[in-house]
């Protein structure tokens, strides 16, 4: 790793009179200006040249009052005052640095990230209270990441937050890419609409799902993605998101300013602190294009180095599963129809009928192995193998699984034997149900099993309401959690894939092994209703801004009626090139191939992009994009230098003129181009699609001609 670090103090000062403090970008794009209003209230606003990004906006804090009477009943029905941490504030001290580093990802979507920012640490004191709180600005040439800090002080040791009160002041009614505000699910269908109109689309925006809890017609989730009308793109999204609730955005549509919106505990408070101690970093990405906004590293570069002594067992994975069989409904998790509860420990399965429908069986299982080995996938994720899926789901039940007892028909040691002698591992499923005490309560037992039989990654979830009641899938202690079982894998060198869990804030940077998320509507609802085409043109901007995703593309047969007899009749809104696309314009180091075996070998030149397609990367350009709209990327790959290319579309036909020069000039490769077929259409006629070769070089441009719903893919081999 290269590390170029340069700390210059270039101002120190005690100036008690001092109100202002700028600090422009490394390129000068960029400048944010702090100050202290008349009454001492800590002020930021953010520039591009000439343009407003975030007016004159408020920082600080309301924390819970104290209130201790000698009654202990009047305490425990006294009403907690609010306590002021926003104003009366004076300047102790502001310095100024720069910083500039090369750093080396374990994985990702370029090897080297350049980490250049120019930082503002403003030190203040409240001084009625004596009270300190600090606020570090970075500045960056693509945004702007700050973070309150409060050093150890005797007069404010612990403290409750009540609520948040950082600002962001939009300077226009922009246009907006967003889902809906939700203590408990990110699985929303994004909105396009300008800020102004967000009330009025919402109840349109909110759709079931098996745990949420929106909180306000105005309030919407990070990241939320922005266009001005004069051509800026503005991100606001959080980095190292640590023993802190997740924040969501809070709309005045009088003024179009956001303020920040934390989860609430099961008591109704937004965070439990200790000084001393720093709270995330919340950002304000800016970009004169779309395809620059998507190449911006702001997130990862505000979170720590890696924190793991060793990397050398983390891999990306590209991986099948016995999982579409149950999300489709044409199989089911459970074992048995036998029992309507059952109890761990006590239920006699093994005197129990089978259903006939349960997929997680010995002779399936075998057969989605053959298909990894015969075609190149190193692992097989299998769900629904062990003990208790008859009653898993929104039953509020706390002892749900044991992760470590199988069901009858799956013979755990003699499965990981088979796959192991195939060259391939299989992928570990835990399912909490979100009984988050009753997961940690077996984990140790659960790893040492996966330590046992060969296993190094891991599919957890944390599907309906988390238990203990009234806890929120993005509450402190459930972002502590997921710290926790993500640390405890690693102990074991095993990889983790989190769905349900909160969005990603760039973590995995810290912790590698932390190899995916789910945290959006992925794959799974175009089995339940469907997915409009739109959707994965707006992820690269909102949920991939924070880590990669675990999609689960690869879809080749649309009508799940066919596939289900008839009990399922939701479309899969895609064509068959769009899926394969989704593996270049959705990068991440775990990529499921998630159709099933017998569907692909109906499709096997397709298939083939999927089994050559890297999933590591050298570099990445962003060739074209616009949210909502099309997104054109070309990566290449560590594997051996390979360069691939995919294009997306929304729900409108479209022709783009996708330029080459990525490709090394003087070089000539043979392309070969996956593409939309000219009568294809992701309604009528998905499975349309042609292949075809030809030579191209540097200096080419190709004309791609994308179906509604549609897409194309490319792989280069240099001649």
């Amino acid at each position: 790793m290269k590390q170029i670090l340069t700390m210059l103090l270039l101002a120190t000062t005690l100036v008690a009179n001092a109100r202002t403090e700028t600090l422009k970008s490394p390129d000068g794009n960029l400048e944010m200006t702090f100050s202290l209003s008349e009454d001492g209230t800590p002020m930021y606003s953010l520039r591009h040249g000439d343009k407003d990004v975030v007016l004159d906006s408020r920082l600080g804090y309301t924390l819970r009052g104290d209130a201790s009477p000698k009654d202990p009943m009047t305490y425990m029905r006294v009403s907690y005052d609010n306590v002021d941490m926003g104003s009366g504030f004076a300047f102790v001290e502001a310095v100024k640095s720069e910083f500039d580093e090369t750093w080396e990802p374990v994985w990702g979507e370029e090897s080297q990230i350049r980490n250049n920012y120019n930082e503002l640490l403003v030190n203040l004191v409240q001084t009625s209270t004596d009270r300190k709180m600090a606020i570090r600005f970075r500045l960056f040439n693509d945004g702007l990441g700050f973070r309150y800090e409060f050093p150890y002080q005797k007069n404010l040791s612990y403290f409750v937050i009540k609520e948040e009160m950082t600002q962001f002041a939009m300077a226009g009614d922009h246009t907006a890419w967003w889902i809906p505000g939700d203590y408990d699910t990110q699985e929303y269908n994004f909105t396009e609409s300008r800020l102004s109109e967000i009330a009025e689309k919402m109840p349109q925006a909110i759709c079931g799902n098996d745990s949420q809890t929106p909180y306000s017609v105005n309030g919407v989730q990070t990241s939320l993605q922005m266009r001005t009308d004069s051509g800026l793109y503005i991100n606001i999204h959080e980095a190292g998101l640590l023993d802190y609730p997740c924040m969501h955005l809070l709309l005045d549509p009088a003024t179009m300013t956001f303020t920040s919106h934390l989860t609430p505990d099961a008591q109704g408070w937004k965070g439990r602190m200790q000084t001393p101690c720093n709270t995330p970093w919340r950002t304000v990405q800016v970009a004169p294009s779309a395809t620059a906004q998507l190449a911006s590293r702001l997130i990862l570069n505000l979170n720590d180095p890696c924190a793991l002594e060793s990397t050398d067992w983390i891999k990306p994975v590209k991986y099948i599963g016995v999982w579409w069989e149950m999300i489709s409904g044409k199989g089911s998790w459970s074992y048995t129809n036998d029992f309507a509860s059952v109890q761990l420990g006590k239920t006699d399965y093994k005197s129990a009928t089978p259903n006939g429908t349960h997929s997680a069986n010995n002779e399936n299982v075998r057969r989605y192995i053959d298909f990894a080995a015969e075609h190149g996938f190193s692992q097989v994720l299998v769900e629904g193998w062990n003990e208790g899926w008859e009653d898993w789901a929104n039953c509020n039940k706390d002892y749900v699984f044991d992760f470590v007892t199988p069901y009858p028909d799956f013979d755990i040691e003699a499965l990981n034997k088979y796959a192991h002698s195939k060259g391939v591992k299989l992928m570990m499923h835990h399912e909490t149900s979100s009984s988050v005490r009753n997961y940690e309560r077996h984990i140790d037992q659960a790893l040492e099993l996966m330590d046992k039989y060969g296993y190094n990654s891991i599919k957890s979830g944390y599907v309906g309401d988390i238990l203990p009641i009234g806890e929120h899938h993005y509450s402190q202690s459930l972002i502590n959690h997921y710290l926790y079982a993500l640390k405890k894998a690693a102990e074991h060198k095993i990889m983790v894939n989190a769905h349900e869990a909160v969005r990603p804030t760039g973590l995995c940077r810290t912790y590698p092994n932390l190899i995916g998320n789910e945290s959006a509507r992925g794959t799974e609802y175009q089995a339940f209703g469907g997915t409009m085409p739109h959707h994965v043109t707006i992820l690269p901007f909102t949920r991939l801004n924070g880590g990669p995703m675990d999609y689960t593309p690869g879809i080749f047969v649309m009508d799940l009626a066919s596939v289900t007899e008839g009990r399922n009749t939701s479309w899969v809104n895609a064509t068959i090139a769009n899926q394969l696309a989704l593996y270049v314009t959705m990068s991440s180091p775990l990529q499921m191939a998630a159709d099933l075996p017998e569907h692909y070998e109906q499709f096997m030149d397709a298939f083939q992009f999927i089994k050559d397609v890297d999933i590591d990367w050298l570099q990445s350009k962003y060739l074209l994009a616009e949210p909502g709209e099309y997104v054109v990327v070309a990566r290449q790959g560590k594997k051996n230098g390979q360069w691939f290319c995919g294009g997306v579309t929304d729900d409108n036909k479209r022709s783009l003129e996708v330029p080459m020069n990525f490709l090394e000039p003087g070089k000539t490769y043979e392309a070969t181009i996956y593409a939309d077929a000219e009568d294809a259409d992701y309604k009528e006629n998905p499975q349309a699609y042609k292949i075809w070769k030809q030579q191209v070089t540097a200096s080419d441009v190709l004309k791609m001609d994308m179906a509604r719903g549609g897409g194309f893919a490319i792989s280069f081999l240099e001649k």
